[in-house]
Order: structure tokens, then C-alpha cells, then sequence
């Protein structure tokens, strides 16, 4: 059974990574697309209108297969999590049925209408449509969140005489204080990784000598919103949410800052190793007393450690959550970085000139999906052991008629099925590039 359970957390965590590479480009790119057609009509220049056509041929490929690698995922609420289901399906259901109304109808509907429907909608009508694709994809992801943040802090439920958990108040679960400051980060993560991704690929046509008036439209418009997503992802929104995680889940807190021991003005870990055996850190590079500043805005403030909970009540495996949560730390520093180096060389007039910029900017688009994976992995790996937190622990919610054999073989099916659908999605999206906004082959 541990086998089955291990299998069965392994795929999840394959198809729901997979997955949300997907996502979180059209929840991205879904409000820059609406930037620029809003400067299409605001400017009068149809180059900007060329270039919201160009990006949303590229979303609707990456919704396509968002769509398709995120079907799985349900069917497998109902295999190899069946006790979850049973238990928590009362609640989520609500919120993941939400979900599909909003891709699939609005979303979907708009998309439709942007991508062909132009000349019937006028200009007017056209920035209508590409405005409610972009809330199509936020409200979807909102319930998406909310799901997960019910996950995170159980709110407005109650319990039913055979055990299962139903929805006491639809508001309270819509307006979860977990959902917040959670949903915004998570969306403005998804504007980062666009961002990186419009500025690379225009970064690419300035280097190429080809297209180039597009390429820096492209490199503008991404590293103006770049380097604002960026900001916002470290204050207010990743400060806040860090302080929700402290207040709500303290020992998944200790766990993400490799804090084993319970101090008065706790340092800031920058980097280290957790030692398990040793319940230390070593080889700590640290700053004196700020986590305890940064926490409670007190120098001398107390910072629970692991070792002041119940061993079992520890995340499973600290190690992971721990490099997880700095590897997303530490490269939206990167990230802060790279942009505001980028727009001061564009407010100096020299950032298309500056090749090794430019490089700089073409090369980076494959760090915030990490980013954003290590994002996640954190969330889940600190709710550990508990799939719904301090109500129902993971091993209670897997099915127990699924063995691990099964598994394993359905996990190895995803693997090979998803591998061919990321290569016939990198050709589209190429051939997409290659053709440029205009569509003339190079």
C-alpha cells in the first residue's frame, strides 16, 4: 500500500506540473494581449494589432493543450484518489465544476470570436473579446485556487453523519482567507512567466534581423510588465502570502525556511543544507534576526522551529520543500534583476543595441515556468502529510482498490502520451515563430 500511495502521488504530481506549464502562459499572456490591442486603438498603429493576432495564435495553441493534459487530472480524482473524492467532493466539486464553465465557455467562446471574428466585431468589439478571453482565464483560475486553498485551510463545511464534508456557506468558500493573497500571486506569476516569454521571443526577432519592429513592440511591452509582475510578486503579494503560511500553517513555515529550532530574533537562511539526521542546518549563510523582522516587523520576535511540533505533523520531506521555496526566492530575484537592468537600458535608448541584453532576455524564458513549478511544489509539499490540511491525511484519501502495478503503468502512459503532445506543441509554437506576425516563412 505505501508503494501504491507513493505511485499514485507521483502521478499527480507528473500530470498536474505537466499540466499548469500550460495555464499559466494564457493566464499571462491573456492580459498582455489585451495591452496590446488597447494600444492598437489607442495608437491607431495596426502593428500593434498584428502582434495581439500573432500572441493569441500562440495562446490558443498553449489553451488547446492545456485542456487536453488537464482532462486526466479529473479522472484521476476518481481513481486513484477515490476516499478523497467521497470525502472532500461535496466541497471541491462546486469550485472545480466553476472552473470548466469559465475555460470552457468563456474562455473558449472568446477565443473563438478573437481569433475569427474581427471584421464582424469591429476594433470595439474585437478588444471586448480579447478582454473576456483574459477574465475567462482569471475567474477559471480563481476557482482553481479556490479548490486548493480549501485544501490549504478548510473553511465554511460541515460534517455529514457518514463522514463526509459538505458546503456550509458558498461564500465563505469563495471568499476563503487562505484564496486572496494566494490567487494574486499565483496570477501575477503567470504575467511573469508571459512577460519573459513575449520579450524573448522578440528578443530573438532584433537578433535575428527579422521582424524587427514587432521584436521590439515585443521586447517593450515584456519587459515593462515584466519588471512591474516582478515587484508585485515579491511585495505585496509573496510578503503576504508567506505571512498567511505563518499564521495558518506555522510548521510548513519552519519547514520552508529550514527553521529546526525555536528562536527569539531567528535569522534569515539564504542558503544551506537540511540535515535531517542532525535536525540542523549546515553550511548556513544567514542574515541576523531578519526572519524574525520580516515575520512580525520585530527584531527580537519569536520564530517557532520543527522541533516544536509533533514529528508527524512535519511536512514529509523537509529537504524538498526547503531548496523548492528558495529556488523560487532566488529566482525572482534573478528575474527583479534582469528586468530593471532591461528597462533602464530602454529608457537609455540602448537596450536594442545591447546584444548581450538581448541575449539575456532570449535565453531566460524557461525560468519562470521553474519558477512557478518550485511555486507549487512548495504549496503541496508544506500541506504534507495532510491532503486536506488537519482534516483528512494523504494516505487516507488514495483508492485502495488501485494497486501500484496499475499505477505504474498508467504512469508510464502519461509520461509517453505527454511526451509526444510537448513535441507536437513546441512545433506548432516554432513554426508559429518562424512565421512571424506577418506569416511569411524564414
Amino acid at each position: 500500500m505505501e508503494d501504491a500511495l507513493l505511485i499514485d502521488r507521483l502521478q499527480f504530481a507528473f500530470t498536474v506540473m505537466y499540466h499548469y506549464l500550460f495555464p499559466q502562459l494564457t493566464m499571462g499572456l491573456g492580459l498582455l494581449i489585451v495591452v496590446l490591442k488597447g494600444l492598437s486603438i489607442w495608437k491607431k498603429d495596426e502593428r500593434y494589432n498584428s502582434g495581439a493576432r500573432f500572441w493569441a495564435k500562440i495562446f490558443a495553441i498553449n489553451f488547446a493543450v492545456g485542456v487536453v493534459t488537464g482532462i486526466p487530472m479529473e479522472f484521476q480524482f476518481g481513481t486513484n484518489w477515490a476516499r478523497f473524492s467521497t470525502f472532500a467532493g461535496g466541497v471541491i466539486g462546486q469550485t472545480l465544476a466553476m472552473e470548466g464553465i469559465f475555460a470552457f465557455f468563456l474562455e473558449s467562446t472568446f477565443l473563438g470570436l478573437f481569433l475569427f471574428g474581427e471584421k464582424k466585431l469591429g476594433q470595439a468589439g474585437h478588444f471586448v473579446a480579447a478582454f473576456l478571453v483574459f477574465l475567462g482565464s482569471w475567474i477559471s483560475g480563481y476557482f482553481i485556487i479556490a479548490t486548493n486553498a480549501w485544501m490549504q485551510h478548510p473553511v465554511a463545511y460541515m460534517a455529514a453523519a457518514d463522514g463526509t464534508v459538505h458546503i456550509s456557506d458558498y461564500w465563505g468558500l469563495i471568499f476563503n482567507p487562505w484564496i486572496g493573497w494566494q490567487y494574486t500571486h499565483n496570477m501575477i506569476g503567470a504575467v511573469v512567466t508571459a512577460a519573459f516569454v513575449m520579450a524573448s521571443v522578440g528578443a530573438y526577432y532584433v537578433l535575428a534581423h527579422r521582424d524587427e519592429e514587432y521584436g521590439k513592440m515585443f521586447v517593450r511591452v515584456g519587459v515593462i510588465s515584466g519588471v512591474v509582475a516582478s515587484l508585485l510578486m515579491v511585495f505585496p503579494t509573496g510578503d503576504a502570502q508567506v505571512k498567511n503560511v505563518y499564521e495558518h500553517q506555522p510548521v510548513t513555515f519552519a519547514g520552508m525556511e529550514g527553521a529546526f529550532e525555536t528562536k527569539e530574533g531567528a535569522e534569515l537562511i539564504i542558503i544551506g543544507q537540511p540535515d535531517m539526521e542532525k535536525l540542523r542546518m549546515d553550511n548556513p549563510l544567514h542574515i541576523p534576526k531578519l526572519l524574525s523582522f520580516m515575520t512580525h516587523y520585530r527584531w527580537s520576535a519569536e520564530i517557532k522551529g520543527l522541533q516544536a511540533f509533533p514529528r508527524d505533523e512535519w511536512p514529509t520531506n523537509v529537504p524538498l520543500l526547503y531548496y523548492s521555496y528558495h529556488i523560487m526566492v532566488g529566482l525572482g530575484t534573478i528575474f527583479i534583476a534582469v528586468m530593471v537592468i532591461s528597462v533602464f537600458l530602454l529608457w537609455k535608448r540602448r537596450l536594442f543595441s545591447a546584444r548581450w541584453a538581448l541575449w539575456i532576455l532570449m535565453l531566460a524564458f524557461p525560468f519562470p515556468y521553474i519558477a512557478n513549478t518550485a511555486g507549487w511544489m512548495t504549496a503541496e509539499l508544506g500541506r504534507q502529510p495532510w491532503l486536506v490540511y488537519g482534516l483528512m491525511r494523504t494516505a487516507s484519501g488514495m483508492s485502495p482498490t488501485v494497486s501500484a502495478g496499475n499505477g505504474l503503468f498508467t504512469l508510464l502512459g502519461f509520461l509517453g502520451m505527454y511526451f509526444v503532445i510537448g513535441v507536437l506543441f513546441l512545433m506548432l509554437v516554432i513554426k508559429k515563430i518562424n512565421q512571424g506576425p506577418e506569416g511569411v516563412a524564414h
